[in-house]
């Protein structure tokens, strides 16, 4: 059996027999967990075997799980401060910022692999322009220099602890006012403007192996009236063969408003896939999923295995040198946030 690339959601603490069954359809590949689906850790491992018992390969499991107002587990699990927390402290220490934000992902990747998440969608690129209200206090930085550094960092924590990293929102969330889950943002900037800041710390994770990407529901008029998750002058010209990144693209949420000028959801999801995403995340519309799922059902889409592969967590296992690294991270981490 082969992984399809739709990213779909559960409803609440354990699966239901529709949905071991509908999680069992070809064209699912993954799910996506919300702060609905967690009781408990020990709840949290149960749900996570269930949903690897039901496919071989197995789904790969994801959640949004930043820090800030951005985390879905909080009970049993460090609690991480917003981004912007850790551009702070660079402003004072960079050396002790970017050690931080290494800390951070060691502690992320260790706690939430610990329970059988593969992957967070995390860390966001986007800058804080003091413009964007959904992005905020999520980015690290207004600079591209410190953003990507910073976000570097993090990255090669969550190597350490086995975990894939994705970058969002490309190009850039952060200068637009409009928050796509209820808007079409549109950003009016021109290309150059936006390479020179936006797209910096892109290339510079990308150079360094960033595995996934998640884009953004903005439009970027001066480039195309497409929104980026849609647009293949955004996806195939500009981030695959300008920046040459080989990774996975995952679509933003297509049950946001930003999504919502491609059409209905198969419509979007075709839209997304034509521009060259990997697998289209469809979040809190059940009814939705179903009907993307029912309607992709003779696509022979799949999800390229290279590229779901990298976004798998791997096993590192009880190692008292893991155990170690995660001990040492947390002291870093506490030194800072207590």
């Amino acid at each position: 059996m082969i992984l399809g690339p739709v990213m779909v959601d559960v409803a609440g603490y354990s699966l239901t027999p529709e949905e071991c069954k509908f999680l069992r359809r070809p064209e699912i590949g993954g799910v996506i967990l919300f702060a609905r689906n967690f009781q408990n850790v020990a709840q949290l491992r149960t749900l996570t075997r269930e949903l690897r018992a039901l496919r071989n390969p197995e789904l790969l499991i994801a959640v949004d799980h930043e820090g800030g107002r951005v985390q879905r587990f909080r009970d049993g699990f460090t609690a991480i401060p917003p981004m912007r927390e850790i551009g702070l402290v660079w402003e004072r220490d960079a050396a002790v910022a970017a050690s931080l934000a290494e800390a951070i992902g060691i502690i992320i990747g260790s706690e939430l692999a610990d329970v059988g998440i593969d992957f967070s969608f995390t860390p966001v690129l986007d800058l804080d322009f003091g413009a964007s209200g959904v992005i905020g206090d999520r980015a690290f930085s207004r600079s591209p220099e410190v953003a990507g550094e910073l976000a570097t960092a993090l990255m090669l924590g969550l190597a350490q602890a086995g975990m894939a990293a994705v970058g969002k929102h490309f190009p850039g969330h952060g200068f637009t006012t409009a928050d796509s889950h209820v808007a079409i943002p549109v950003d009016e900037r021109l290309i150059g403007e936006i390479e020179r800041f936006d797209l910096a710390p892109y290339r510079m994770l990308i150079s360094k192996g960033l595995a996934g990407i998640m884009p953004a529901h903005v439009i970027y008029p001066s480039i195309d009236s497409r929104p980026a998750g849609f647009s293949a002058i955004w996806l195939k010209e500009i981030l695959r063969q300008r920046l040459g990144f080989d990774g996975l693209i995952f679509s933003d949420d297509l049950s946001m408003e930003g999504a919502s000028v491609a059409g209905d959801v198969l419509a979007r999801a075709n839209a997304a896939f034509e521009a060259d995403c990997d697998m289209v995340l469809v979040c809190n519309a059940p009814e939705s999923a179903r009907r993307l799922v029912q309607g992709m059902a003779k696509s022979n889409r799949v999800l390229r295995q290279d590229r779901g592969e990298r976004m798998r967590s791997r096993k590192l296992g009880e190692s008292q040198k893991q155990h170690m690294r995660y001990q040492k991270a947390l002291d870093v981490f506490r030194a800072s946030f207590g």
